[in-house]
């Protein structure tokens, strides 16, 4: 019975990624097809540099760090998050917090995850990602109050809540 509720909890809305009403993972740009490791592409000057040297602006590297976390690349997203210009951002800081987790700093990701929901308590992607870690760590029943919360601040039919509703079922996480 709960896997029939489940299943139809996430069929309309489990492909949804991350962050976006884009139903795929992130698309491979030049970041990750053309430059090499500790490099981003600059859209201005159409090359590779570091991200320290990139004029790329917060959203475009908040599109390099989810790309670079998809593959597998969470030193390089950490690089980037720490060239953006909004260090305080509940976005920046909940990504932060998925790169170091997935990066196998568990402790360090639940913090920053801590801290983004200070910032935002209604951040259903950071309740998401913390709901993950905690499936990950074996603590069902925390996981499924961070689900709990994600229904209840609005979050029904979104990628976060179909997600983790997944995770919680299946054992399963996401890497973007």
């Amino acid at each position: 019975m709960r896997l029939a509720v489940l299943a139809l909890t996430l069929a309309p809305t489990f492909a949804f990624a991350a962050g976006s009403a884009d139903t795929a993972p992130p698309k491979p740009t030049a970041t990750t097809q053309q430059c090499s490791e500790g490099l981003v592409y600059d859209l201005a000057t159409k090359t590779c540099m570091t991200p320290a040297q990139s004029t790329n602006d917060d959203s475009a590297r908040m599109n390099d760090v989810r790309e670079l976390a998809y593959d597998g690349r969470y030193a390089d997203a950490l690089r980037v998050l720490d060239t953006m210009q909004d260090q305080s951002s509940d976005m920046a800081i909940t990504y932060r917090g998925f790169a170091t987790r997935k990066a196998g700093d568990m402790a360090g990701g639940m913090a920053f995850y801590e801290t983004a929901l200070a910032v935002n308590p209604d951040n259903l992607l950071t309740r998401s990602y913390m709901g993950q870690a905690l499936v990950e760590q074996g603590d069902v029943e925390l996981a499924l109050a961070q689900l709990t919360e994600i229904r209840m601040r609005g979050g029904r039919g979104t990628w976060a809540e179909a997600s983790l509703a997944s995770a919680v079922a299946t054992g399963v996480t996401y890497s973007h």
